[in-house]
């Protein structure tokens, strides 16, 4: 009997005590951090996020200046603390540089950017704890923190994690689970269904990636309707911090647009 720690035992549970399909906890707390236009703490579990947004701006650098669209910049920062290995992450780590590549490229077709030319929208990410399902929890507070910046979006993107042990689909994993079965993170539009994002940690047999491509497209409904809830409560609470008045000064803005805005998602 070796000390490993099953994936899913007999009864069907896995190390954390959920089923299957079974979602972390999700917290989502949007209040105003700092200077940033827009932001949003996001957790899945023990895995925790910030997200800031800066912007529409005048671009820092001439060179990355485009004359129809916003440039995204997107920088992801991983706190010391944050892994169990305590290796310091520099900008530079490739691990860090394809995260950010791969939420720039999920989010660029998704933001308006055709109605801020000559413009930069920088997004900051900062991982706070991580125990799976980042890049996950990274985009979800991504959509959320640019929603609270009051930036046009196609749609929401909501994204999850799926994976496979033996012939068990599971959903929203952890840590361990990522590190021990072939593994998918998919991005969803929920309006259209449409994918931005599909991102393979390892080989899956095209069977199983269909049966976990269906039940992540599903679940990202479900992580759908909690954002949306909490963008919700967000605008209520400052419409009624403001008296009901169309439009408060400092970073937060919420005007009848933006309000109608949060309806159609």
């Amino acid at each position: 009997q070796g000390s490993r720690i099953e994936i899913l035992n007999q009864g069907g549970f896995r190390s954390d005590g959920r089923r299957q399909f079974e979602l972390r906890d999700i917290t989502i707390d949007l209040s105003q951090q700092g200077q940033a236009d827009g932001s949003a703490v996001v957790t899945h579990g023990l895995t925790h996020v910030l997200v800031s947004i800066f912007g529409p701006r005048e671009a820092k650098i001439r060179s990355q200046t485009i004359h129809d669209r916003a440039n995204v910049n997107v920088e992801v920062g991983v706190a010391a603390f944050s892994t169990g290995d305590r290796r310091k992450r520099t900008r530079g780590d490739k691990r860090i540089l394809e995260l950010a590549a791969s939420i720039k490229s999920t989010f660029e077709p998704v933001i308006q950017t055709n109605l801020y030319p000559r413009s930069q929208i920088d997004v900051f990410v900062q991982v706070l704890q991580q125990d799976g399902g980042l890049l996950q929890a990274c985009i979800n507070a991504t959509t959320l923190a640019l929603v609270n910046a009051g930036i046009p979006l196609l749609d929401f993107v909501c994204a999850v994690t799926g994976g496979v042990h033996s012939t068990s689909p599971l959903l929203d994993l952890t840590l361990l689970e990522e590190n021990d079965i072939p593994n998918v993170t998919i991005a969803v539009m929920p309006k259209t269904g449409k994918v931005t994002l599909l991102t393979m940690e390892t080989r899956l047999h095209v069977d199983r990636f269909e049966e976990i491509f269906k039940l992540a497209t599903d679940a990202a409904k479900v992580i759908h309707g909690e954002m949306k809830t909490a963008v919700q409560s967000r605008t209520s609470m400052l419409v009624t911090a403001m008296g009901s008045a169309p439009r408060v000064g400092g970073g937060d803005v919420v005007d009848k647009d933006n309000d109608d805005r949060m309806n159609e998602f």
